[in-house]
């Protein structure tokens, strides 16, 4: 039975609010998933508002159009009528009217969702242009999350403007996901603007034959839900801190449905995009490797956090949670574009001169993230190895990051390293000493100590060297991997870490691609991409 929170006190509502549980979580596992990280008292709450919100749905897609648009008139009437009275004994109907009295919401938000799928009902809707179809994104699910955006303690005016926005987004992602059964069935909720831009109508959608008009197609709708999800995003950091990674949560899944769009193009029309979740849990999708040589360990330095956040008009530890965010959707892009192993910076050795606030801030990000991320990375395959000193950060952070390890050991999807208290020239002399040791204990004779010996005396001495390295904002390496960057292609990239993408990581892989590798050879010796291996050119 769902936890009421003290909201419930007799059975009949207990039993309504473990309705609207079952209802969200049968149908809308992801949101289930995102309402179970926020406070047992307050879930019940956002359990009755999108229960209601389901079925109000419910009623208005199914059955022949005349009975629904006579049981939509019904329940829209009795729902006005019980939030006035207060009063109700219908088992959803019950839970929303409890919560928005009880809890003080706006019931003409409840009114303005009530109309948008009152006029969808009547007809299916065609806009024509992005601001129409906004519109109705906003009555349809914005209003819905402006309804609850109360129960998160906001700490700015702009902060219910904002979280409609970023339900928009997930709208967006949801019409991607919907696409080819809407397409089949005659219904298109693109703007019509946009397809005449590109010489397009709905029936080409449908046939998908004009392949690079339709891509131009797609990757406008991507400018259009790029520019929602960048207004949101700085949405979580006005709620109270116990409330953020439920909307981090929300902001990642229409990130990563955004970048699947991104890989997919005009195949979405077809293929659409599977559900990230399904009753909560995560899905793991095939691979999907770029045209030419896939780089096999990408290395990212993740920089511009701080500039993000003073950017966007927040604290320097937003800059961090967004980066985190990012980390996962790094993760993600570079599994369905075929990379085998990634590398990621989070923590240097020379980080520690920061701030003191600074750094408690960005080590209770770094846990949060890893007590979040450990089960979402397992269910995708992702195997996490820790590279970096051991002695020095917290127990319970390092007790968390070996755990992860453990948990993650088995799986070979792709393989992430986490750098963190990782500092190049001390793992240098770290493995010198160890080759030293080795030598006074006469293991080893000094004369005949190879690379591969220092190799095997690293953190991690089956790290592969690495192909590509990554740099957002700056233009250096700051002490990292300096062992297996020997021969890496580098390439700098301005946009601060949060903004990073797939698109960003596709670009990369296809510049990687059309390099040559020459690894120190002559001019008459030309590496392909991807091998270490010289080949020969005529």
């Amino acid at each position: 039975m769902v936890n009421d929170g003290g909201l419930g006190r007799s059975p009949e509502l207990s039993a309504a609010y473990a309705a609207c549980e079952s209802q969200v979580r049968q149908s809308y596992g992801a949101m289930w998933a995102a309402i179970a990280l926020l406070p047992a008292d307050v879930r019940p709450c956002f359990y009755a508002i999108h229960g209601w919100a389901l079925q109000t749905d419910q009623i208005a897609d199914e059955g022949a159009p005349e009975d629904r648009s006579e049981r939509f008139a019904r329940w829209r009437v009795d729902t006005l009528t019980e939030l006035r009275s207060g009063l109700s004994t219908h088992p959803v109907r019950r839970a929303l009217v409890h919560t928005v009295r009880g809890q003080d919401l706006d019931p003409e938000l409840v009114e303005e969702h009530l109309e948008t799928v009152w006029a969808d009902c009547a007809a299916v809707p065609v806009f024509e242009t992005f601001a129409d179809q906004r519109r109705y994104m906003r009555g349809s699910t914005g209003v819905l999350a402006e309804l609850w955006m109360p129960l998160l303690k906001p700490s700015g005016p702009e902060a219910a403007r904002l979280v409609s926005v970023l339900a928009e987004a997930c709208q967006v992602g949801d019409m991607f996901e919907d696409l080819p059964v809407d397409l089949a069935a005659g219904r298109c909720f693109l703007p019509r603007q946009d397809l005449r831009r590109f010489g397009l109508d709905v029936a080409d959608l449908q046939r998908g034959e004009r392949g690079e008009a339709l891509d131009a197609f797609v990757d406008s709708q991507l400018i259009h839900w790029r520019g929602l999800l960048e207004e949101a995003a700085p949405v979580a950091a006005m709620v109270a801190l116990e409330y953020q990674p439920f909307l981090h949560t929300l902001l990642l899944g229409a990130q990563m449905h955004y970048d699947e769009v991104t890989l997919l193009r005009s195949r979405v029309l077809s293929e659409g995009v599977e559900p990230l979740t399904v009753d909560g849990s995560a899905r793991r999708r095939a691979a999907r490797p770029e045209p030419g040589v896939v780089p096999n360990h990408v290395a990212v330095i993740m920089d511009g956090n701080r500039r993000w956040a003073q950017a966007h008009g927040l604290p320097v530890d937003q800059g961090h949670r967004a980066g985190m965010r990012t980390a996962l959707r790094l993760v993600n892009a570079a599994q369905r574009l075929g990379i085998r192993h990634v590398s990621i910076y989070m923590f240097s050795t020379e980080n520690w001169d920061r701030p003191q606030d600074e750094l408690v801030a960005l080590f209770e990000t770094f846990a949060d993230w890893v007590a979040r991320g450990a089960e979402w990375l397992h269910q995708f395959g992702v195997k996490v190895r820790w590279s970096g000193r051991r002695d020095r950060l917290d127990p319970s952070l390092a007790s968390s990051i070996a755990l992860m390890e453990s948990l993650t050991s088995n799986n070979d999807v792709l393989t992430l390293t986490m750098c963190v208290d990782y500092g190049g020239r001390e793992e240098m002399t770290a493995a010198t000493r160890a080759l030293a040791a080795e030598a006074v204990a006469g293991r080893i004779r000094p004369e005949d100590i190879e690379p591969a010996d220092l190799a095997r005396n690293l953190y991690v001495p089956e790290l592969p060297d690495v192909d590509l390295l990554i740099r957002t904002c700056e233009q250096r390496i700051s002490n990292f991997l300096p062992w297996h960057l020997a021969y890496a292609e580098l390439m700098f990239d301005p946009t601060p870490w949060p903004d990073y993408h797939l698109a960003r990581l596709r670009d990369a892989v296809r510049a990687y691609s059309g390099r040559e590798r020459r690894f120190g050879g002559n001019s008459g010796l030309v590496a392909q991409v991807g091998s270490r291996e010289p080949v020969r050119t005529a």
